[in-house]
């Protein structure tokens, strides 16, 4: 039960946070095509020009760029969006509550509500950052916003960033295309546009919620095989079960042969007996699991991240299915010793 309740858990947490990914992204991206340097955004960056080339392709309505920066703010780290607030909004729908994205400055910043509340600061107020180069600058809050899902909490423009990063590098590159083109033409366009620059993947909206989904696979996978051993461990203390439970009805079990049960019949009781008790711990595991997952899920959800809790019932009937047939497989062993007791013998058991 404590097995595939945690198998459950994990299975029903990576299916509800795929799905608020998806959600997310749709809801805040109203772009066709996603640049990255490989995987979830790239880990290395590429130059802030494929952007802007892109950007100047016929096949393309607006192209934005965005990095990531990091500050400190009171002395913990502060990880920064850095992209152009003028084409960053007109492909991502942030939600701008209070002042203006695409009139930041250069000593402005633009910052998610609930970041804004928790600490108290609203739209005109100061904010003091301190960077690696060992710079302090005060930024004025100049917009904020509801949808930090994929922007981040705080969005600084390029220009103000500029003073303060060694090496300016985009993580991704946003892409709407103009009306009238197709997806596979502004593909073969924009792929054809970034050939310069290598180790750069372009992605539509489908493949880039895929490789965001494999990231997490690979965490689940990671925990899957982990679990397995608890499994193993729990099939083992079936088995001892059964094992003792036979030794307990030796006498039983000689009775029943004596008065007309066949081998095969006492091999299919020993083998029911298994088949219940773990389905009986799949079952109550399941239903565990899922309590868990959705609770869960429900901690980690906010007005400004949503998270939606979300099964998937193939995976389930899998798990259920393979609970049961892990029963069965337990009970080999014991089934078999029963079947071959002797009837004399057991019926002269104390």
């Amino acid at each position: 039960m404590i097995g595939v309740a945690v198998v459950t858990l994990f299975t029903a947490f990576g299916s509800s946070l795929r799905a608020s990914l998806d959600a997310s992204i749709a809801r805040s991206f109203g772009g066709d095509l996603v640049v990255t340097a490989g995987g979830m955004g790239g880990s290395s960056g590429f130059s802030p020009q494929a952007g802007r080339d892109i950007a100047a392709l016929p096949e393309v309505r607006a192209a934005a760029g965005l990095g990531i920066g990091g500050a400190f703010l009171d002395g913990q780290p502060q990880r920064i969006g850095i992209g152009d607030p003028g084409p960053f909004q007109q492909v991502l729908d942030v939600g701008v509550v209070a002042g203006s994205m695409p009139d930041l400055g250069a000593d402005e910043l633009a910052v998610s509500q609930s970041w804004a509340a928790a600490r108290g600061l609203g739209l005109g107020d100061q904010v003091s950052l301190q960077f690696v180069d060992g710079s302090t600058q005060a930024y004025r809050i100049g917009a904020v916003y509801t949808g930090s899902d994929v922007a981040g909490d705080v969005v600084m423009s390029r220009a103000a960033w500029a003073t303060h990063a060694s090496q300016d590098l985009d993580t991704v590159v946003l892409v709407r295309l103009a009306d009238g083109v197709s997806v596979a033409d502004g593909r073969v366009a924009v792929e054809r546009a970034v050939t310069p620059y290598a180790g750069i993947d372009v992605q539509d909206r489908e493949q880039y919620l895929e490789s965001v989904g494999q990231a997490i696979n690979q965490v689940l996978t990671l925990v899957y095989v982990l679990l397995v051993l608890a499994i193993v461990i729990a099939l083992m203390g079936i088995a001892n079960t059964l094992a003792l439970s036979i030794h307990e009805r030796t006498r039983e079990l000689g009775l029943l042969r004596a008065v007309g049960q066949t081998r095969a019949q006492v091999r299919r009781m020993v083998r029911g007996e298994s088949v219940i008790i773990a389905t009986l711990g799949t079952l109550l595991g399941l239903g565990l699991g899922v309590f868990l997952a959705w609770a869960l899920v429900g901690a980690a959800s906010s007005a400004a991240l949503p998270a939606v809790f979300r099964l998937d019932a193939a995976q389930l009937l899998v798990v259920l299915v393979a609970g049961a047939a892990a029963g069965l497989l337990a009970s080999w062993r014991a089934a078999r010793r029963a079947a071959s007791l002797d009837v004399l013998d057991a019926i002269a058991t104390a």
